[in-house]
């Protein structure tokens, strides 16, 4: 069996090819084509097929994470989307909750009223109203008012629609019918409702949830078919499965009817590979750290289980999402970040950037910015001739010149200047890391840092000192992870279901049906998808609070008939969840069940190892030993530094700091006072000491 995964990213289109049988891996780069993703995407099928002797028609299954969603929010390009609610709720999604998301800031953006996926002249009301708390009809829905709605909406060139009605998580009906008429009136338009996407409650973050799904539905579509077509014509009959932001994959047909699931694709790739690493080093307590040219992602993986984003805080450009996603943080910081003086002198890094074009200086295209790379560059760790495997050639001149510039403005030497640039962006990094442990009651101590990305390497020892992490991982390939990452996780579905009981009078044959009902509705999907019963597991969450608390947290319930033993032993767990996420707890107050989740897992095939090489040595895999810069007993200082072709170091190698270790993908740097051992795996493991 053949199993390809391919992670389209904003410069580069990364692909791994596995051969289960033989177990060999083959990874491979081409540049994404912004344009149509997936061109780059059969460009690089072909070229790694090609290259390592493999007939397409050999593939089996295609794994695909894909950043075209997430990028036609940040970019505000999507379809020209309408929006029918109820009347006197027209504005629901321009004034959200009145809540700041900068508490003490008066000048900040609120992007649904200032960039709102739904322009207020395309959405429309119509009367109908379904009321707590079983979903009754109060107001029957004017259907001739839903057609006069949407004709408006065809005359206005909408080409997508949201149908977003009040309570609709308690009953649909009104949403279905009215996203019927929709079709029957807008032929040919994308037509979603608040209830198929999202039937939960919170009005704001339901509609908005299926505003962005209405929003990105058309390009999605578009783009899945597009894909799926491509593959066919060039003769690979291989499944498709595309990364969702749950941390699985789903189904081409999934996806275009809830294309909201693509939201963090691309990201949640990472942090499954991360996630793998660790497993195959032995490690199973990780902060997983992704670094490309302009963003680091950062996650949290403990005992194979990756962290869970609450309603509180998922979203994406500022929109919330009510949706079960991998909790991921990201930041401005990567190696195109550039680093400037602001208008009150302060020497910052971040968050803009140079991006792929022009890039930074060193690249050669016009770039005219200091940035990251052109710093590390200046400080002799990367390497100008050997770049990308030495596919690209880097200018270090023109990357001094700029941070000359830089330098002269600050007062300070090139060398300083750049080691400047260097420790503020590994601060910030460090900052968000400890903003996602620390602050949290994490002690990051505790955790290995998996450093992938084409930039996660040449940094991650760097900010794990800053944290007192005492290790760093580094991927076999850091800057194919994500595409990796692709390869090892399952079909996964999610059902919730908003309840509403309180833990002194819990209905149990409504919650036992309730629980039933979503199993059985996930089963018949994995039956259209052709998964076998015996593939197939489920895992059952209810979302707690204490009355009148404001937000929940997601606790395990066991699986069967649901009794009042039972129960007691979730109120037990969500005591303790309780106490551990804000310090205390509550035993005696009444708890509340706001949601209950299903979440659904059918098994695909899997990378399931990594080896490292068996033959050769550190002495062969040398290249050569030149000065790099470092901070040493708090003074900078040129040292000699040793380096490395990493593909050619096999299993048990050791080296020690400063060292620097070259590869196609990235750049990784064993500081001063740090040493280093290749893994079995084929991962690098650096320990680090105090650099002095």
């Amino acid at each position: 069996m053949k199993i390809i995964g391919v992670d389209v990213g904003g410069t580069f289109t990364d692909l791994i090819l596995c051969d289960m049988k033989k177990h060999r891996v083959w990874t491979h780069k081409v540049s994404t084509t912004p344009q149509d993703p997936s061109i780059g995407v059969m460009t690089g099928i072909a070229e790694i097929c090609a290259g390592n002797g493999v007939d397409p028609g050999e593939i089996d299954h295609v794994f695909h994470g894909t950043t075209t969603a997430t990028n036609a929010v940040l970019e505000n390009k999507g379809a020209l989307t309408g929006l029918i609610t109820n009347e006197g709720f027209r504005d629901v999604i321009h004034i959200g909750r009145h809540q700041r998301v900068q508490h003490y800031s008066i000048m900040q953006e609120l992007p649904w009223q200032s960039r709102p996926l739904v322009a207020r002249r395309h959405r429309k009301t119509v009367p109908g109203r379904l009321v707590p708390p079983s979903g009754a009809e109060l107001v029957p829905l004017d259907e001739e008012a839903v057609r006069r709605a949407a004709r408006e909406l065809r005359e206005q060139g909408v080409e997508s629609v949201a149908v977003c009605f009040l309570f609709s998580y308690l009953n649909a009906a009104h949403e279905d019918r009215a996203a019927a008429i929709v079709r029957e009136e807008m032929p040919g338009a994308f037509v979603t409702t608040s209830a198929h996407v999202s039937p939960q409650f919170r009005e704001f973050e339901r509609f908005t949830t299926a505003a962005l799904a209405a929003f990105i539905g058309p390009r999605i579509e578009r783009y899945v078919d597009h894909l799926d077509s491509a593959l066919r014509n060039a003769g690979v009959s291989a499944q498709l499965r595309i990364m969702a932001s749950n941390g699985g994959v789903a189904t081409p047909e999934m996806v275009v009817s809830k294309p909201a699931l693509t939201l963090m694709s691309g990201l949640a790739a990472g942090v499954l590979g991360g996630a793998m690493v660790g497993v195959q080093a032995g490690r199973d307590r990780l902060i997983t750290f992704d670094i490309g040219g302009t963003s680091a992602d950062i996650g949290i993986v403990v005992d194979g289980r990756f962290a869970e984003s609450d309603a509180r805080s998922t979203s994406i450009a500022g929109f919330p999402i009510v949706l079960p996603m991998i909790d991921i943080h990201t930041i401005g910081a990567g190696g195109g970040s550039i680093a400037h003086v602001d208008t009150g002198g302060a020497f910052k890094v971040g968050p803009q950037s140079a991006g792929a074009s022009p890039g930074p200086a060193a690249y050669g295209h016009g770039g005219t910015e200091p940035t990251v790379t052109d710093a590390n560059i200046v400080l002799g760790r990367l390497d100008p001739d050997d770049f990308l495997g030495g596919a690209m050639k880097l200018d270090a001149a023109a990357s001094h010149a700029v941070i000359g510039a830089l330098a002269e403005r600050l007062g300070l030497s090139v060398i300083e200047a750049a080691e400047g640039v260097i420790t503020i962006i590994n601060a910030n990094m460090a900052n968000a890391i400890h903003s996602r442990t620390v602050q949290k009651g994490i002690d990051p101590r505790g955790f290995s840092l998996v450093a992938l990305g084409g930039a996660g390497p040449l940094h991650g020892a760097e900010v794990a000192r800053q944290l007192a992490i005492p290790e760093v991982i580094v991927p076999p390939w850091p800057g194919i992870t994500s595409a990796m990452g692709l390869l090892t996780t399952d079909l996964r579905y999610d059902e919730v279901r908003t309840q509403f009981q309180v833990s002194t009078t819990v209905d149990l044959d409504r919650l036992n049906a309730d629980f039933d009902s979503m199993e059985t509705k996930l089963a018949a999907q994995y039956a259209s998808d052709k998964v076998a019963k015996s593939h197939v597991a489920y895992a059952r969450f209810a979302d707690l609070r204490y009355v009148g608390q404001g937000y929940e947290l997601k606790i395990p319930v066991a699986a069967g008939a649901i009794t009042p033993k039972t129960l007691q032993k979730v109120w037990d767990a969500f005591h303790k969840a309780h106490r551990r996420e804000y310090g205390h707890a509550f035993p005696d107050s009444v708890i509340e069940i706001v949601n209950i989740r299903v979440s659904g897992s059918g098994k695909t095939p899997k990378l399931e190892r990594l080896e490292a090489r068996r033959d050769g040595s550190a002495a062969k895999a040398l290249l050569r030993t030149r000065p790099s810069v470092f901070r040493i007993n708090g003074k900078l200082q040129a040292v000699d530094t040793s380096f490395y072709r990493r593909d050619l170091l096999p299993a048990g190698a050791r080296l020690k700091g400063p060292a620097i270790l070259l590869q196609t993908d990235s750049t990784t740097v064993v500081p001063p006072g740090a040493s280093a051992v290749v893994h079995e795996s084929g991962s690098i493991i650096l320990t680090l000491g105090s650099g002095k």
